[in-house]
């Protein structure tokens, strides 16, 4: 089973593909939010180096957010198209899902985050020590302090990963130093989600038929779009 995966949540492009034993090629690039341009070249020379062509892809896994809006509609919009095209099934995971995979040997609580801008961060929390990773806060968004309180709630040694508390990581930091809980940081290398991590979760749905029709699949928004938030603003005032 010939495994494509597309990740463009952030500021960059990921793309891998995999034959669900392994992986086979991938590339991750910082888009400097030119992802409309570069994804397209991309798929095609990770197709290439994996030896194969679009027609033996068996199934297109995308990460739906949350993230950034321009990034997301991108990779979701692709994806939907070769899945459509190719008449094949599509999978989307969460990209905070796709942060805790890859810190999966940790037997901490993991915070996954991404930057949300405007001071804030979407957040969810899992345990990885029963197998694959178990959403056990579900995805939020809201202000660095409301992440602390969440993990202060939760009370156990936590693994933190991702961009969005890297942005905010002194504050954080200073926030959870008195509470006494053990705070550990994953690499700076993992904190984007990554279309490699997203191929290994695809490839295990897949074998179960947990996959949707691209008409099914929708983008998972905890807040409206900055463009759809600064109108408001200006209309309230």
């Amino acid at each position: 089973m010939i495994v494509l995966a597309i990740d463009t949540s952030t500021d960059a492009v990921s793309v891998a593909v995999s034959n669900s034993k392994q992986l086979l090629a991938s590339s991750h690039v910082l888009s400097d939010r030119r992802h409309a341009e570069q994804l397209a070249p991309i798929i095609k020379n990770v197709c290439e180096q994996a030896d194969i062509s679009m027609r033996e892809i068996d199934v297109v896994g995308v990460d739906i957010g949350p993230g950034l809006f321009t990034g997301m509609r991108v990779g979701i919009a692709s994806a939907k198209t070769i899945a459509q095209v190719l008449d094949v099934p599509i999978i989307g995971r969460s990209s905070l899902d796709i942060l805790a995979r890859s810190v999966a040997t940790t037997d901490r609580v993991v915070l996954a985050t991404i930057d949300a801008r405007r001071g804030e961060l979407y957040w969810a929390m899992y345990r990885n020590d029963v197998g694959s990773s178990i959403e056990v806060k579900p995805p939020v968004v809201g202000k660095v302090s409301d992440c602390v309180a969440d993990v202060v709630d939760r009370g156990q040694a936590t693994l933190i990963v991702g961009n969005g508390a890297l942005r905010h990581r002194i504050s954080i930091s200073e926030s959870l130093e008195a509470t006494g809980l053990s705070i550990e940081w994953a690499s700076d290398q993992l904190a984007q989600p990554s279309a490699g991590v997203l191929a290994v979760i695809v490839a295990e749905l897949a074998l179960h038929e947990q996959w949707q029709t691209a008409a099914e699949l929708q983008a998972l928004y905890l807040r409206a779009p900055d463009a759809e938030i600064n109108w408001q603003t200006r209309v309230n005032l």
